[in-house]
């Protein structure tokens, strides 16, 4: 009896350690990371994207209606899209059938699988 009370004492304490309060008066406009979602309709979308991207907005990009329309246009998006990603210094992912995530130069996209996470 008296055993179980402590553990419930120590778990408490556990859960308090965990967390920390953050002070949200510090925090300015100018050090937020905007994150857009946008739609790829068409081969034309592609360069305000990259506008979006440049500008240091990560874009989270639907491309199942262009997918859907035309994939030899999405396929050449997506070749225009990775290329300037490169040429930018970011990085551009494949999230699903449905999204790509384009981030700029001081976004990194972390890539290692369920299975890797579990075995460390």
């Amino acid at each position: 009896m008296v055993l179980g009370l402590f553990k419930k004492e120590d778990e408490e304490r556990n859960l308090e350690e965990q967390f920390i309060e953050l002070d949200h008066s510090s925090t300015d406009n100018k050090q937020r990371v905007r994150v857009r979602i946008e739609d790829l309709e068409d081969y034309r979308d592609v360069e305000a994207v990259q506008r979006l991207v440049r500008e240091g907005n990560i874009v989270f990009l639907k491309i199942k209606a262009l997918r859907e329309k035309n994939l030899g246009e999405l396929k050449r998006a997506v070749q225009k899209l990775r290329k300037g990603s490169i040429a930018m210094g970011g990085d551009i992912v494949g999230v699903d059938d449905n999204f790509l995530v384009i981030c700029p130069q001081f976004a990194r996209v972390y890539r290692q699988s369920p299975e890797e996470v579990k075995a460390q």
